[in-house]
């Protein structure tokens, strides 16, 4: 059926005034007139300035392209970047987060109690008070919070806060009391209950001590779920995220993804993760690998915690933290529990991501990967990786090349840990540290990320902090550890080729070839040639998946 033109200049008018469309009157699309970026088939950067989309995919791209069949739209010179993909993060986690009270970046404990008690009165029908973001680094003392601090200004109600790593939790004298945590009480095997000099709980649990109070919190009803999915969705795409490795689901969302999928609502592409201390686990696995035809969700590896946070000193280290000599942090998954964990999922063909920090649980993951291949040869074929691997060794870094393991990292936890790290592990170990550039130099393949909530989800923030290795009010000057800064173009593959690969979908995302879906986005700057400080404000215009307009701005 033929539209008039009368309708395609309608439908140009609202895509470029903001309205959201996510069909289209044509069997195919020609987008002219951008300034593109992406890679070929030989993982070249190129250029083009126009680009054919036919059933979702793209047909051709290059210079001056023509096509009396498509619905022709005018890029006005705007630059044109593939979708760009978040290789760790935690999608509901993102979507709840929405939903609470945040408390990111505050200067003190007291303001942070303060803004939970604000919180709280805004939504008197809350019964629990949950929130995320606080990180005693940015406090003067530097010391972690107390129950008795929250107290002041909220103890009729349990508050519980998440330290912004996810990996320690501080709660209220009400929500200790609910969760039944005296004196008496242990710190579970991989946490720990800080206590006091007089053996009493002060309210900060990190790690597996989390728990102990999880599982008296009321469950996520079905509507708070669906608010979370779509806030999550909406989020991410403005920020010109089209696909996300969801690092660790359990089976009530491993379930979730899969209805949504059913009812065509999965906007932004999903690559999860199933979380390996689920008790389903088995069953999972068993039920295969999932993917559709539409590559929405694709379900095919298991996330398995080794250690906790640098922030909370539960990375797991070789030899003591140099702030706290008596600590070597925490085995979240202990070696035995971890070669059992390794068998159960290769023999089922999934691949392994393992959340490693520390240069103990790097080398741990490691030792178990090469101690499995003895008995899967196949599996180094699955793209194995070790989610954040921040803090390795020098010798074991040469390993995850030997071993096929890919470091899956996160460049805003560089910036955002550099006025900590060194205090926690000393200068030596740094050499090993946040090392991008050595992992690239060997030949591995580097998946980068955001690992929000944990640091915001902008992609932006992460191609800035690879490439200056600084935050975003440009310090230090001279780049943290800069000798590891990635160019503008590493950074850019590794948030979308790379990570692509690291999910085992380079032949259908990652870039605009030919035959892959037409996933993309339009900024107001180019990356590639503007001051590298300024990275980080760039702005998102559209964002297209499958060759449908998803967000405009």
């Amino acid at each position: 059926m033929k539209t008039s033109i009368g309708k395609i200049t309608t439908l140009v008018i609202a895509l470029h005034a903001g309205a959201l469309l996510t069909t289209s009157a044509f069997a195919s699309t020609l987008y002219q007139n951008v300034k593109g970026y992406t890679f070929d088939k030989n993982e070249r950067l190129i250029t083009f300035d126009s680009v054919l989309i036919k059933n979702g995919k793209v047909a051709d791209i290059g210079t001056n392209l023509t096509s009396s069949a498509a619905e022709k739209i005018d890029g006005q010179g705007k630059v044109m970047l593939p979708g760009l993909i978040d290789g760790h993060a935690h999608f509901m986690g993102l979507g709840i987060n929405l939903l609470q009270v945040n408390v990111r970046g505050i200067k003190s404990a007291e303001l942070t109690a303060q803004k939970a008690a604000q919180y709280a009165q805004l939504n008197p029908k809350l019964q629990w008070i949950t929130g995320r973001g606080w990180n005693q680094e940015l406090w003067d003392n530097k010391q972690f919070p107390t129950a008795r601090d929250l107290d002041k200004y909220i103890d009729t109600k349990p508050v519980v806060l998440k330290r912004v790593d996810g990996h320690a939790v501080w709660l209220n004298t009400k929500a200790m009391a609910l969760a039944g945590i005296t004196s008496e009480t242990v710190s579970p095997k991989g946490g720990e209950i800080i206590k006091d000099i007089n053996g009493e709980p002060t309210g900060v649990l990190i790690d597996n001590a989390e728990n102990l109070v999880w599982s008296k919190m009321p469950s996520q009803n079905a509507s708070q779920q669906s608010l979370a999915f779509d806030k999550a969705n909406e989020h991410l795409l403005s920020l010109g995220i089209t696909s996300v490795h969801d690092a660790g689901i359990d089976h009530d969302t491993y379930h979730y993804f899969k209805q949504q999928q059913a009812e065509n609502k999965i906007k932004v592409r999903l690559y999860a993760m199933l979380g390996a201390s689920d008790p389903h686990l088995e069953t999972m696995l068993n039920k295969g690998v999932v993917q559709d035809q539409q590559d929405k969700l694709f379900i095919r590896s298991v996330k398995i915690y080794g250690d906790g946070a640098l922030g909370s000193r539960g990375a797991a280290l070789l030899e003591p933290y140099q702030d706290a000599p008596q600590k070597k942090g925490l085995l979240v998954t202990q070696p035995d529990k971890l070669r059992t964990l390794y068998n159960q999922i290769f023999s089922k063909g999934f691949q392994i991501n393992i959340h490693a920090i520390g240069d103990r649980a790097n080398q741990i993951a490691l030792n178990e990967f090469q101690h499995a291949y003895a008995d899967f040869p196949l599996a180094p074929k699955l793209r194995n990786r070790i989610e954040h691997a921040q803090v390795v060794h020098i010798d074991d870094i040469p390993r995850f090349k030997e071993l096929a393991v890919l470091p899956s990292m996160q460049p805003t936890h560089a910036t955002s840990d550099k006025n900590m790290a060194e205090n926690r592990i000393g200068k030596k170990r740094l050499k090993g540290a946040y090392a991008w550039q050595t992992f690239l130099k060997q030949g591995s393949k580097v998946v980068s990320g955001s690992d929000f909530p944990v640091e915001l989800a902008n992609p932006f923030f992460g191609i800035h902090a690879a490439v200056t290795r600084q935050d975003r009010d440009n310090q230090p000057e001279a780049g943290w550890l800069s000798h590891e800064s990635l160019t503008v173009e590493q950074a850019l593959k590794s948030f979308t080729l790379d990570a692509a690969y690291g999910g085992h979908q380079e032949r259908v995302l990652g870039s605009l070839e030919k035959g892959k879906w037409a996933d993309f986005i339009l900024v107001d700057q180019d990356i590639m040639t503007i001051d590298k400080k300024d990275i980080w404000k760039t702005q998102v215009i559209e964002t297209w998946i499958a060759g449908k307009l998803m967000y405009s701005k």
